[in-house]
């Protein structure tokens, strides 16, 4: 069985790596670990949404490369909002608000699209770009890459 300082140094290697889930089976014990989320032994509910604490982060903004489904002269118009830090994705402020965007939704530069938590920091994400959301790319409480897609948009 691990002591309490093994399970800590365990959190603490878990947390520095790039690693997401880490498991370990003996025969008289298991340790689940996840990133962002509690070791696997008992249910537990996520924390709402709380103000804003932190001063907005722009995203990195790029040009879509990949092949979509649309028609060649709607590729050219599309550009990609990114994940600007390594956190938790939320489409709105609390569980009980509506999201910020929606696909359809015009956004212009100054527009919130979404908040990404680190380090129990919630930094508002802006478009950086005038345009229509045509796609959303993560789900909210989902846990996002530093330059991971969060969005598609439409240029004016």
């Amino acid at each position: 069985m691990l002591s309490i300082d093994e399970i800590k140094q365990l959190i603490e290697l878990i947390d520095e790596s790039t690693l997401d889930e880490f498991e370990l089976e003996t025969k008289d014990s298991k340790i689940l670990l996840k990133k962002n989320k509690a070791v696997v032994t008992t249910p537990v509910m996520e924390a709402p949404v709380a103000a804003m604490q932190a001063p907005v982060q722009a995203p990195v903004v790029a040009q879509q490369d990949a092949p979509s489904t649309e028609t060649s002269t709607e590729d050219t118009n599309l550009e990609v909002i990114t994940s600007p830090m390594v956190g938790t994705f939320y489409a709105s402020a609390s569980p009980e608000d509506a999201n910020f965007v929606s696909v359809g939704s015009k956004v212009s530069a100054q527009s919130v699209v979404c908040i990404v938590e680190a380090m129990k920091l919630f930094n508002e994400i802006t478009a950086d770009i005038d345009g229509e959301i045509a796609e959303i790319l993560v789900s909210s409480g989902e846990l996002v890459e530093f330059g991971q897609p969060l969005f598609k948009v439409r240029k004016k």
